[in-house]
Order: structure tokens, then sequence, then C-alpha cells
């Protein structure tokens, strides 16, 4: 095969016999599992060649063409599992049949037990995502061996991280994080965000989007190829991406860089240097109660006029999502069995978030300390100016993640050590605003008595220490696999709160949490395997409202109290699954997990402000149980099939304490927890044209924990399709259009603040009468329509 059929004939895939199946795709490299599989598989069996629509050289002064069969299973959106849990995966075929706009959690909503919501065509800020009735806070979150989790909030910031077009594949853990994943969050699911690895040969790839809207999107990648007969090759990409929102006023952009550069020492040795930049912002959504979302439907959001006294005005609130990521990846083979990967990492976020609010011009609260007057204004001057309420929060990670392997025989034996800092700072400042909304800072922030006005003045630090060690047992010929491993969590984190009164000050907080796991498989033959595990995992406390509190500047009241037990999430969780391989590809789990000291945020806007307030509250135990499918074909007239569904029941297992009382909670549904959840997807590709359908199912939900209120169910569906165009010289072009929503069904997708009592009054146990409160809810996005043109340069 000559070099220029080389570089345009992309992964190897294996086929479910065995035999080494290449397809091509102008988009991508390889995946590092796809390149690591390609030298194995070549060998293994027969590829199709047949006459096709482009040509490539392929010797002296030679023209050949060869159009080669698609032969994935489930067009990418199922691939081979071998570990002793739940594990789901989307690869780079079903990724570049996506438009290229969408956030990782929507990439992985059609996988079994997800929900990836997304807000519109474009999204520039933290996700919603739930898997197994888990949100996001729950969810342990990697890219590449790093956290990319908002350390203290445990937001998911997956958009800011990666472009969609640097992506090998994301992969979900339905059940359990992997024993040595840098989180500190993860109950009992992951999802892992993989790298491409940068190609081989020299090569650009472009792409340009544009829709509904006015979305659009320009992308550029450089691979350099190996730098002479160095070893070391890499990329370089870059984007630019904006849009009006769908629903209301304002809009969003976001500019970011990928790059990578990796060294190849030895064999089994290197070194992978990676970093990603991030600059975004947009106006911010509102989320309407029920009741709001009954009169004004998909109208309710920020307000495109400025009114005196409003603070719901669209320049008043934004929010920025910035982001500067580094790690460097390294894998040395010691010889005689031995192996270590060393890996430090850090990450930093930062905004600012930009809210309306009204401040008491006197008589208001620092703190628990009543100002007199306002600076700047005549002494006992009565009423309140309209603000915007800045939020500048900045936060810095940084950590050391070690893994030691010894493989001897039958046994694998690894020890790890995880070593994370982070510290976090966030404060509000209030700035008056004129007659049309607008503000200056050369007016200065709102003053009293020396002090500027906020709500909160935080300053955190967090420190954890990480052992584990882990045995693998191989035996029947690597048929039955037997693992047992053990993570010891050390966690340190403090908080100060400094306003006056502010109690506590500071608060410090020391956990330690052992989380043991044992997985099992045997592999009936090549084609048939089973699992059964036990796993545990844990969540800190989430938020910097768990330990410190935050203050109403109208009453001097606590706005959110710290967590009376302030005990770390647990879960205990167990699973037995069947796999099958072959034309069909067939995934069953069923599975039972238990969480004590579930923790809920109660999520609410204060009163004439768009400033939101969170209260943790520790709503005790919960259980839930299951099961769970997908099942895939392999290519039949160029067509190939997807679907997965999930079964699961959950229950409260006390009655909550709230307001001196006890509530009725005992075996109510737990929030956010659909009974089903179903999927469908279709993918053609013929090697000149392509398609991808996804049809999704989500049941109904409930939004409090005495369910009396929640979401209906809903479904959405959404289309690509485009083609593959004639070679142009030595560039390889492709037009898709991705229409999503396809019915333009108007729904809302899931809960932005649950309401932890109920919403509406009710009595305790006891006989307290317990005021209810509405939660808010987000919203699913509309239609929209992108239109892809892109292509690669060889």
């Amino acid at each position: 095969m000559s070099t220029s059929l080389a570089a345009t004939v992309a992964p190897v895939f294996l086929s479910p016999a065995g035999a080494a199946v290449v397809h091509r795709d102008s988009h991508h490299s390889p995946s590092r599992s796809q390149q690591a599989n390609v030298s194995a598989a070549r060998p293994a069996g027969k590829t199709a060649a047949r006459p096709a629509r482009t040509g490539m050289d392929a010797g002296a002064g030679e023209e050949a063409s060869v159009k080669v069969a698609r032969r994935v299973l489930g067009g990418g959106m199922m691939a081979r599992q071998t570990i002793a849990k739940s594990v789901s995966e989307v690869t780079q075929d079903y990724i570049s049949k996506q438009s290229p706009l969408v956030n990782p959690g929507v990439l992985v909503s059609s996988l079994p037990g997800v929900q990836g919501n997304s807000e519109g065509p474009l999204s520039t800020t933290s996700e919603t995502l739930h898997i197994r009735g888990l949100d996001q806070t729950q969810i342990g979150m990697v890219y590449e061996g790093m956290p990319l989790a908002d350390p203290f909030t445990y937001g998911a910031y997956t958009s800011a991280m990666v472009d969609n077009e640097n992506l090998a594949s994301v992969s979900v853990s339905q059940g359990s994080s992997d024993l040595t994943a840098p989180v500190y969050n993860a109950d009992g699911a992951q999802m892992t965000l993989n790298l491409r690895h940068a190609s081989n040969k020299f090569g650009a790839y472009v792409e340009a989007s544009g829709g509904t809207h006015s979305t659009n999107k320009e992308f550029v990648r450089v691979d350099t190829g190996e730098i002479g007969h160095s070893g070391v090759k890499g990329f370089v990409s870059g984007s630019y991406s904006s849009g009006n929102l769908w629903r209301g006023p304002g809009d969003m952009y976001r500019w970011h860089l990928d790059a990578a550069l990796e060294k190849q020492w030895a064999r089994n040795s290197s070194s992978e240097v990676i970093f990603s930049y991030n600059y975004a912002n947009q106006t911010e959504w509102l989320y309407p109660t029920l009741a709001q979302w009954h009169e004004y439907g998909d109208s309710y959001n920020t307000s495109g006029v400025y009114k005196p006294g409003e603070t719901s005005y669209y320049k008043l609130n934004t929010k920025a999502t910035n982001a500067v990521v580094g790690t460097i990846k390294n894998h040395f083979d010691l010889g005689n069995g031995l192996s270590l990967d060393a890996q430090p990492y850090a990450v930093e976020t930062y905004g600012p978030n930009n809210y309306g609010g009204t401040v008491p011009i006197s008589g208001g609260y620092s703190g628990t300390q009543q100002y007199g007057t306002l600076e700047g204004y005549a002494p006992g001057t009565t009423g309140s100016v309209t603000a915007i309420s800045i939020h500048p929060w900045v936060q810095t990670s940084s950590g050391l993640n070690l893994i030691g392997t010894w493989k001897r025989g039958l046994n694998t034996l690894k020890f790890g050590y995880w070593y994370s800092y982070a510290v976090h700072s966030e404060f509000q400042d209030y700035y008056a605003v004129d007659s049309e909304g607008r503000y200056a800072k050369s007016n200065g922030y709102l003053k009293a008595d020396g002090r500027n006005i906020t709500q909160y003045n935080i300053n955190g630090m967090q420190q954890l220490n990480a052992l584990s060690i882990e045995d693998d047992l191989s035996l029947l010929h690597d048929r039955l696999t037997i693992g047992a491993s053990l993570r010891a969590n050390m966690i340190n984190r403090q908080f100060t709160e400094d306003l006056p009164g502010a109690t506590p000050y500071k608060s410090v907080k020391n956990m330690f949490i052992p989380t043991p796991q044992v997985l099992i498989s045997y592999k009936i033959n090549p084609q048939n395997q089973i699992y059964i595990n036990g796993t545990t995992g844990y969540r800190a406390p989430s938020s910097f409202q768990s330990q410190v509190g935050t203050y109403n500047y109208t009453t001097g009241a606590e706005l959110s109290e710290p967590l009376g037990n302030y005990t770390p999430e647990f879960m205990i969780g167990e699973e037995i699954g069947f796999r099958h391989y072959g034309p069909v590809m067939l995934s069953v789990a069923g599975f039972n997990y238990n969480l004590t000291h579930h923790q809920i945020s109660s999520v609410s806007y204060l009163p004439d402000s768009t400033v939101t307030v969170s209260q943790p509250i520790d709503a005790g135990g919960e259980t839930a149980r299951g099961i769970q499918a997908e099942v895939s074909t392999r290519p039949w007239y160029h067509i190939s099939a997807y679907a997965s569904g999930q079964y699961m029941h959950t229950s409260v297992d006390n009655n909550i304490a709230y307001g001196g009382d006890y509530l009725r909670t005992k075996g109510k549904q737990e929030v956010g927890s659909p009974k089903f959840l179903a999927s469908i997807g279709l993918t053609y590709d013929d090697g000149t044209n392509f398609g991808n359908f996804n049809f999704r199912y989500s049941d109904s939900q409930y939004s409090t924990l005495m369910n009396d209120q929640g979401i209906p169910a809903y479904f959405t569906a959404d289309l690509s399709f485009g083609r593959y165009l004639p070679k142009f010289g030595r560039f390889h072009p492709k037009a898709m259009l991705s229409l999503a929503n396809l019915g333009d069904v108007h729904y809302l997708s899931s809960m932005t603040g649950y309401t932890v009592t109920a919403a509406s009054k009710i009595k305790g146990i006891y006989g307290t009468t317990v005021t209810g409160s509405q939660p808010t809810y987000n919203v699913g996005s509309g239609f929209s329509a992108i239109f892809t043109i892109s292509g690669t340069f060889e």
C-alpha cells in the first residue's frame, strides 16, 4: 500500500469473526485503542476493496480507486467491552456524524441509563447529565486522566475542555468509577472523554458550520506528523463558535484551543503533553417554575428591553466559562513486568458570572450587621437600587496521579497514589445601573460603612491524598478474571466566610473514605462473557454552602445553612451482566445500589433577583434496582441498528428531617429518576452517502421528595445525513446536515433546582406546617438545523 493510500485509509476495526475491516474516515485519526489494534488486526482477514468515488496515489504515478466497506457495529454507538462492569461507549464513527456544536453529554444521551440534555444548538456552560438517576454532581468526569468537574460544586464543564472534532471516544460507566480515576464525587457513574492521537503523517482538517439562530462554528486542525525521525508528533486546533439564544434575547460565543505533543521513547514507553484553552460567554438562561412554564412556555427567559427595577434584563445576566487545562501523561515500561504511569495536571477555571439584583439603600445588611445608608446616597434614603451582581470567581486544581504495575505470571498487581490540591475564591460586587440598564465600573461598587455589599465572601482550600491497591488474577487461560481493589481517600477541606457576624467564620472538615471493589468476569467463549461485581463510591459534600452560610442583604438572615451532619454521600452497588459479540452485539446488566447520606441541593431565586441560592440537605438513604440493555447490529445493506433501554425502581429509605419535624418521604420515588428510558439509533453509510437517526424517550420524573410535582414523559428525535464529496486534489470534502428535535417538541428536560420538601404546603409527622416551594426546570432545546462542510488535506 502506498504512503498516500495509507494516509487516507483510517481506523481498522475487528469484525465479529475477528477479520480486520478497514474503513475510510477523512475527518479523524484513529482512536488510541484503534491505533493499537491496527498492526495486530491486519493479517487476520480480508479488507473490502472496491472501485471508489475518489482517487488516491497508489505507487509511481499509478492512480488507484477504492471504496472501503464500513462494518462498524451500531454505527459507532456500541464498542466491545471486557471489563467486569457496565460500560457503554460512542466512537469516532458516531461522533463524526453528529453536529459539531453539541456537548459531550448529548453525544452519550442514547446510551442505556443516560439522560444528556441540551439547552440549545450551542452551549458554552456546564451541562445537565443524569445516569441511573444520579445527576452531574454525582458523576465522575474524566478527560485524559484529569478531573474536569468543578472540584467543589462538581459542575460539569465538558464543553470547555475539548472540541468534539478532537474526541476519539466518549464512554460511560453506569455503575461505578475506575478505582484509580482522579474523582471525588463519583458515587456510581463515570464519563470519560478520550482525545484523538496525533496522526503519523502531516495533514490538516477544516470545518465550517452554520444554521438556525445564527449558530456557526469554524474549526481548523493541523497534524505535524512525525518530526524528522525524532519520534515526536503533535497537533494543534482552534475553533470559534457563536449563536443567538433560541429562546429569549442574547447571544453566546466560544473561543477554543486544543494541542497535544507526543514523544515515543521506546516501543512501550511514551510521554504526551496535552493543553486546552477555553474563553466563552453567554447570556444566562432563566429557569421557569411549572406555573411559569404553563403560562409562558418557551418564551420565558430574560427581558430584551430594560424597565427600571427589572433584574431580568438580559445584559445584566451573563455567564463566562473560561478554562486553562494542561497535563503530561507518561508511561514507562521498566522491564520484567514492571511499568509506571505518572501524570501531573493543572486546571484553572474562572468567571465572572453576572446577575441582576436589588439592594436596600438604607437599613440593609452586610452579613448579620445592619448598615446605615449606601455610600453616595443621602442618609435615611428609602427604597432600593437596581444593580448588576458580578461574581468574579476563580479556582485552580492541580495534582499528580501515579500508578505502578507489576505483571508476573497470572497475576497483575497495581499500586496507586493520587494527590490533589484545589483553591477557590468567590464574592459579589454590586454596581448600580442607570435608567437604561447600563453600569460603569468606574462608578465603584456599592458599599456601606466601608465594606462592599455582598452575600458571601468565600475562600476555600482542599487537599486530597488517595492510596490504592489492586490485584487481578487471570485463570483458565485468561477466561476467568478475579479482581479486588481498595482505595483509601483522605480529604481535608476548609472554607472561610469573611462577612461580619458570619457563623462559622472558618470551617475545617476532614474525611476518610475507604472504597473497595470486587470484579469477577468469565468468558464462556470468545463471543460470550458474564460478569458480577460489587463496588463502592462516594461524593464529598458539594459547594461552599455545605460548610459556611450565605446572608440576605435585606434581612441579615442566613440564605443557606451549612450541613448539620457533614458526612460524605456513600454508595454500595452490585451488578450482574452478560455480553454477546457477533453479527448482533448484546449487553444486559441487572443492578442494585444503596445510597447513604444522599445530599440534595434545593436551588431557588432570591426575590426581585436572578441570583440563585443553594441549600444542601442530607436526604438520608436511597435504594435503586433495575435492568439495562443495549444491542447493535453489523451493517446489512449499509444499515446498522442500535437500541438501548433501562427500567429502574427507586425509593427513599427514610423520612427526612426538615424544619424541626420529619416529612413522610419514606417509600417515595427519588427525584430525577425516571422509571423507563429508551433509545433507537439507525446508521447508513455506503462510503458515499451516510446518515444517522436517533430517537430517545424519557419517562416522567418527580422534582420533589414528596412526589407532588414533576415533569411529564417526553421524546425527541435527531437526524443527520450527508455525502462524501469528490476529491479536489489533496482535499477530501464532506457535507452534512444535522437536524435536532425534529418534531420541535416543547418539553421540560430536567430539574435545575429540586425542592427537597414539597411544592405545596404540607404538615410534618409531628404536625409542623412546612411551607412548600416551587422547583425550577431546564427547558429542552427546540428545533435546529446545522449545515456543515468539512474536509481533510493530505
